[in-house]
C-alpha cells in the first residue's frame, strides 16, 4: 500500500490551513514507510495521530503497565475494563507475533517523527475506555453478555489471525475488526465504535486548530484507512464552527450515556424476595426456615468457590469465597468478586515481574492463569459469575420450596 494511491490521501482546507488525512493499515510495513516519507517530505507544521493519551502512553512506554494499581482498579470496579484492555492488547500482540509487525507501528512512527522534528503532536482519538463503555451501554442489556463473551473468546482462545481479518485491518479499524462479528450486524454498535470516533477526531482537530496561538498552515493526520471518509465528511461539515463549539462536540462525545435505572433496583428487589422467603419459611416452621438458609449458603457459596477454583485461586481465597458469597449476595453494595479478588491479592501479591510480563502472558489463554495480575482478574470475574448464578439458582429453590 503506497500513499500515491489517491484513496489513501484526503486533503481538506479550512481557512488557510490544509489538513492532509493519511490513511494507513495498522498491520503494514508499507504504512510505516508512508508515514516516515510524508513527515520528511510534507513540511507540516503539526502532526495528529489516531491515539488517545492512554494508548499513546502504552505504545511509547512499554513499562506503563508496571504502574497499574491493581488493588485500586479492583476496588473501584474497573477490573472488567482492565480485562477488556488486556484482551485487546492480546489480540494486537498476536498480530505482532504472527506478521512480524507491531500493530500501530505507523502511529508510533508519526509520534516519533513529531518529536524529532519538534512539531506539535496532537492526540485526537477518544479515550479507549470511554469508547468501550459507550459501546457497552449502546446495546440492549440482554446482548451485553454475548459481546463480552465474544470479545474474550475471539481475542484469547484462537492462536492465529486469519487472512480475512488482516484484510479488514488493512482497510478498516482495529476496534471494528475486534468486534467484527457484531459491528456489521448492529448499527447501535457501529455508531460508538466508528461513527462517533470520526466526529470526535474531527472535533479534536478543529479544537486544536482554532485555539492555536499561531494557526498552522499544514497539518498531517495519521489514521486508519477506515476513518478517512467519516473524518473528511465531518471536517467538511464543521469547518466553520468555533473552538468553543468544537470543544462542546468533543465533550458531548466523551459523556457516558446514563445507565438504565431499573437494573439498580433489581438486586435490592431480589434481596427483598430472598429475605421474605426466609421469613415465610420460619413462619411455617423452624426446620423449613433453617433448610432454606442452609440451601442458600451451600448453593451460593459453592458456586462462588467453584468460580475461584476455576481461576486457580489460592486455597484461602476459595474458602473465603464460599463464606463471602452468601453474605455479599444479600448486600448489593459489596460484590463477591470484589471480596474474592481482594483476598487473592492479599495471599498472592503481584510482583513487579508479573506486571512487566503481563502483555506477553495474556497472549495465549493459558497465560491468564499463570500471571498473578491476570489471575486476580480472573478470580474477580469467575467468583462474581459463580455468586450471581448461585443467587438465582438458590432463589428459585427457595421459591419452589415455598410454593
Amino acid at each position: 500500500m503506497r500513499i500515491e494511491d489517491n484513496h489513501l490521501i484526503r486533503r481538506v482546507t479550512i481557512g488557510e490551513t490544509e489538513i492532509t488525512l493519511l490513511g494507513t493499515a495498522h498491520v503494514s510495513h508499507e504504512s510505516v514507510a508512508d508515514v516516515e516519507h510524508e513527515i520528511l517530505e510534507g513540511n507540516h507544521d503539526a502532526i495528529a495521530v489516531e491515539l488517545c493519551p492512554s494508548r499513546h502512553r502504552s505504545l511509547t512506554d512499554p513499562a506503563s503497565l508496571e504502574q497499574l494499581d491493581l488493588f485500586q482498579a479492583v476496588r473501584s470496579g474497573k477490573a472488567g475494563m482492565v480485562m477488556a484492555s488486556l484482551a485487546l492488547g492480546a489480540y494486537q500482540q498476536r498480530l505482532a507475533d504472527q506478521f512480524d509487525i507491531k500493530p500501530g507501528a505507523e502511529l508510533e512512527a508519526a509520534a516519533a517523527g513529531a518529536r524529532r522534528s519538534g512539531k506539535p503532536l496532537w492526540l485526537v482519538d477518544r479515550d479507549i475506555g470511554t469508547t468501550l463503555k459507550r459501546v457497552y451501554r449502546s446495546i440492549p442489556w440482554w446482548q451485553r453478555p454475548t459481546i463480552v463473551t465474544g470479545l474474550f473468546l475471539g481475542l484469547i482462545s484462537r492462536q492465529d489471525i486469519e487472512d480475512d481479518e488482516i484484510e479488514r485491518l488493512k482497510q478498516g479499524d482495529m476496534l471494528e475488526a475486534t468486534f467484527r462479528d457484531f459491528a456489521a450486524q448492529s448499527p447501535a454498535l457501529h455508531e460508538p465504535l466508528i461513527a462517533e470516533r470520526d466526529r470526535y477526531m474531527a472535533a479534536r482537530l478543529l479544537e486544536e486548530l482554532k485555539q492555536a496561538a499561531e494557526r498552522p498552515k499544514r497539518v498531517l493526520v495519521v489514521m486508519g484507512a477506515g476513518h478517512l471518509n467519516g473524518v473528511e465528511q465531518a471536517l467538511s461539515e464543521s469547518a466553520d464552527i468555533s473552538a468553543r463549539q468544537a470543544r462542546e462536540t468533543r465533550q458531548q462525545l466523551e459523556t457516558l450515556p446514563p445507565p438504565a435505572r431499573w437494573p439498580k433496583f433489581l438486586p435490592w428487589i431480589l434481596v427483598a424476595v430472598i429475605l421474605t422467603g426466609f421469613a415465610i419459611g420460619f413462619s411455617r416452621g423452624t426446620d423449613l426456615g433453617l433448610r432454606l438458609i442452609v440451601e442458600w449458603v451451600v448453593i451460593n457459596g459453592s458456586l462462588c468457590a467453584l468460580g475461584s477454583a476455576l481461576a486457580r485461586a489460592h486455597p484461602v481465597t476459595i474458602v473465603g469465597s464460599f463464606f463471602a458469597a452468601p453474605l455479599t449476595s444479600l448486600n448489593p453494595t459489596i460484590g463477591a468478586g470484589l471480596v474474592s479478588s481482594l483476598i487473592e491479592l492479599a495471599m498472592r501479591r503481584p510482583r513487579v515481574a508479573d506486571f512487566r510480563e503481563l502483555r506477553d502472558a495474556v497472549k495465549h489463554w493459558r497465560g491468564w492463569w499463570h500471571n498473578r495480575v491476570s489471575r486476580t482478574l480472573l478470580v474477580f470475574l469467575f467468583a462474581a459469575t459463580g455468586s450471581m448464578a448461585g443467587t438465582y439458582i438458590a432463589g428459585f429453590r427457595i421459591l419452589d420450596a415455598l410454593i
